[in-house]
């Protein structure tokens, strides 16, 4: 024994020391993590403010009941700016995270240049936002999968509006030279064209200009009546404004990306009477009303991002939950085979990895809302 010790105090420190030994062998407890990559940045942040808020609710949500398999949800947020080059870097950093499923990304380009990352890591990927079929006609392995509609579902809904509704009239097509823009433009003008109205002006534009009154004036010179646009809100709020500066009636025809409020208060009354394609408003499913309520409590009104961020991480939960297992294979298995129950109705997903959806409808921006027309 040694000197200065009793035994009564040899046999408390062993006792301290067997009991460091059982606490720290005794593992601390699992998470799941999940990442949410967007534009939390730059001129598409709006996007990812919308993001972000479902997302935290709905990690809010499944924590309040339990987690998924009995671990909690933490969330792991990324920014990519809709760029390809830190969509990838920041795929790369989801790895490091630990990440087994992420939802995203936004932006076309950078949502294909992590998949390459994500599938060959076998993490889950879900977009909320992507259109593109090549997104998923190209996917670079399973487990790659988007809760939005897909371009060329959305484009003859565009391209028959146009040539029944505006038959005769003088129409131009214009896009922003993005993936997303000029896909959605020349699917619209195939279309259109197929139905025997042809365009009197089909151009591009670069986005993130100051103004576009070089477009504004040629739309002028050839009188139209009517454009579509194929591109993002910040550039269609622009061009709107200025046709209203100028006293045109043009009526501005667009997709899916003018499903913003950021749309009306860049546009203000000039945006008034602007025509959208979209599926029903997931902001009106009955599902949805609790959510879209909350959202509205918390000052982060619903826009339609937040509620398929929800939802994929919905999906994404009882998927697991039906596969047991957080495993990728596991997980594909149970996804591409399921019927999920989420905030914008039941979700199952087809062969390509794309979201069963209904029909596109026309909605009209009345008095800062969009409306089905």
């Amino acid at each position: 024994m040694l000197p200065g010790y009793s035994m009564n105090s040899f046999r408390h420190a062993a006792a301290l020391w067997f009991l460091a030994a059982v606490l720290f062998s005794v593992p601390a407890r699992a998470e799941t993590v999940i990442g949410i990559a967007g534009p939390m940045s730059g001129e598409f942040a709006a996007f990812g403010a919308q993001m972000r808020a479902g997302a935290e609710m709905a990690a809010a949500d499944l924590n309040a009941a339990g987690g998924v398999l009995g671990e909690p949800l933490v969330l792991e947020f990324g920014d990519d700016a809709c760029e390809a080059e830190k969509a990838t870097a920041l795929a790369n950093q989801m790895i490091g995270r630990e990440a087994v499923f992420v939802v995203g990304h936004f932006c076309f380009g950078a949502s294909m240049a992590a998949s390459e990352v994500y599938a060959g890591q076998q993490i889950v990927q879900m977009s909320p936002a992507t259109t593109l079929p090549r997104f998923t006609d190209g996917r670079p392995g399973p487990g790659i999968y988007r809760l939005a509609p897909r371009d060329d579902e959305q484009a003859p809904v565009a391209g028959r509006f146009l040539a029944e509704t505006y038959q005769g009239q003088r129409i131009a097509i214009v896009h922003d030279r993005t993936a997303y823009g000029k896909g959605l433009a020349d699917a619209v003008k195939a279309v259109m064209n197929g139905l025997g109205q042809t365009e009197v002006l089909y151009t591009g534009v670069d986005g993130g200009q100051p103004d576009y009154s070089a477009l504004v004036t040629q739309l002028q010179l050839e009188g139209v009546e009517v454009l579509f646009f194929g591109g993002y809100h910040l550039e269609a709020a622009a061009i709107v404004a200025d046709l209203s500066e100028r006293g045109l009636n043009t009526v501005l025809v667009s997709g899916d990306a003018l499903a913003t409020d950021e749309f009306w208060a860049l546009a203000g009354p000039a945006g008034e009477g602007a025509l959208l394609i979209l599926p029903p408003d997931p902001r009106l499913f009955p599902d949805a009303k609790g959510i879209v309520d909350r959202l509205a409590d918390a000052e982060t009104p619903a826009g339609g991002y937040d509620l398929r961020t929800y939802a994929a991480i919905q999906v994404f939960a009882q998927a697991a939950e039906a596969a047991g297992s957080l495993e990728h294979g596991a997980l594909v298995s149970a996804l591409d085979s399921g019927t999920f129950d989420t905030v914008i109705g039941p979700v199952s997903f087809d062969d390509n990895g794309d979201m069963t959806l209904p029909g596109f409808i026309v909605y009209e921006w009345r008095g800062g809302t969009y409306q089905p027309r």
